[in-house]
């Protein structure tokens, strides 16, 4: 198991190419299920959950291959409609194979979902809508066994979701795109990824209206074709390596992102002392002092989003002050909390809401990374920290930044991966 070495004290400054966003490229290769010709997909990032699913897509008899940072994608052969537990307990994002399967093909049997253990994320949302939408839907032996209506197609509906659910959202408009009839979703996401999925639809030949509203309509088309489409920049990636500026009054310029995907960071990096300027693909972030404190809470989209709770926390343990920071979507996601405090962080739990008490500096000390979002908390606190840190469990970090040593050599952070059989 891998493991980073990070010698602290750096400054965070130089530049940064952001990657295609994790959780928008995952539904987008799903989505390639529903078209009958060949789908190329531009700006895919080179991660454990990207490979994850194109295996598990070409399990199915698809013809799926990556090269460098496009996806090309042909159907013509499939044969199989089901998606083992030995691929989709690796990754949550598994179970939106189950909508573009069942809308298809009229069929899919699908391995209830793993990922990180941040909480729970049922997926009953998901099913209920397939229901309404005519699907008959048995939950056995830990797979969701899913069979369209007499005739093989999903009929349209109205349905408004109990609780904004992303991946809900995802799942059910791309079932929609070629149920029969038209489908109204009501208390839809409105996540950036969630647009990018619906425009992508779109130019795939769906009739989607309302796209990032919280009502969505669509109209069924009989039949999706192949387009080529390029993945949404990583606007948690970006607000990472941004965040990296802050704790160590640093400067970072972020290419090949867009400001207005992370608004609420932006706007939270700025009441934090930041110097924030844009262009029309960039960001840029100068810090010159100590972060002032912040109060945060997340919420969905448009709201403050919960992937940069924890480097905002990292953040605030070393403000000139106290900052409190609520989390609304996930009950497990302060499980960075005691890794931080090994490196000298003030921070009191009470439920949901978190008390940081600013610090001077961290300083190093072996840590465990415990989720994605959490990994690279540590990673940024141990590049600020006073010493040698050394950080376990690092897979949880590739699956959501790619090639992220070489980029945070490049902001100059001494970093060296290396395999625990070594220590």
């Amino acid at each position: 198991m891998d493991q980073f070495l990070i010698t602290g004290s750096s400054r965070i400054a130089g530049e940064v190419t952001i990657s295609g966003a994790k959780n928008a490229a995952l539904p987008l290769l799903a989505a390639m299920i529903l078209a009958k010709t060949p789908t190329t997909l531009h700006n895919v990032p080179s991660l454990q959950d990207v490979q994850t699913l194109i295996k598990l897509i070409a399990g199915m008899g698809v013809v799926i291959e990556k090269q460098g940072s496009v996806v090309t994608c042909d159907t013509k052969n499939i044969n199989s409609f089901y998606a083992p537990y030995d691929l989709v307990k690796t990754m949550r994002a598994s179970i939106l194979v189950l909508g573009p399967l069942l809308a298809r093909f009229g069929e899919a049997e699908v391995s209830l979902p793993g990922g990180c253990a941040i909480g729970s994320r049922p997926v009953d949302q998901h099913l209920k809508a397939f229901e309404a939408m005519g699907a008959t839907i048995v939950v056995e032996n830990g797979y969701v066994k899913a069979q369209a209506p007499k005739g093989g197609k999903l009929i349209g509906c109205n349905f408004s979701f109990d609780m904004v659910t992303v991946g809900g959202t995802e799942n059910v408009i791309m079932a929609a795109a070629l149920a029969k009839g038209t489908t109204v979703l009501g208390n839809c996401a409105l996540e950036p990824e969630v647009v990018d999925l619906a425009n992508m639809l779109v130019k795939m030949g769906a009739r989607i209206s309302g796209i990032g509203t919280a009502t969505m309509t669509i109209e069924g088309v009989e039949e999706l074709y192949g387009c080529e489409y390029s993945v949404v920049p990583d606007r948690i990636e970006t607000g990472s390596y941004l965040a990296g500026a802050l704790m160590t009054r640093g400067d970072v310029l972020a290419k090949n992102t867009k400001a207005e995907l992370l608004i609420p960071v932006l706007e939270k990096f700025e009441a934090m002392g930041a110097t924030i300027t844009t262009g029309d693909d960039w960001i840029r972030a100068q810090m010159t002092g100590r972060p002032k404190p912040v109060d945060i809470r997340t919420q969905p989209h448009p709201g403050f989003p919960t992937d940069m709770q924890a480097q905002l926390m990292a953040v605030c343990c070393l403000a000139d002050g106290t900052s409190t920071i609520i989390e609304n979507i996930f009950e497990n996601r302060y499980m960075h909390v005691p890794e931080l405090k090994r490196l000298g962080a003030a921070i009191k739990i009470d439920g949901h809401t978190a008390v940081v008490s600013g610090v001077e500096q961290f300083t190093a000390a072996p840590v465990m990374a415990t989720d994605l979002r959490a990994s690279m908390s540590l990673v940024m606190a141990a590049a600020a920290a006073d010493g040698e840190s050394l950080i376990d469990r690092i897979y949880h970090i590739d699956r959501g930044y790619e090639d992220v040593e070489n980029k945070l050599r490049a902001l100059g952070v001494t970093i060296e991966r290396i395999n625990s059989k070594e220590v």
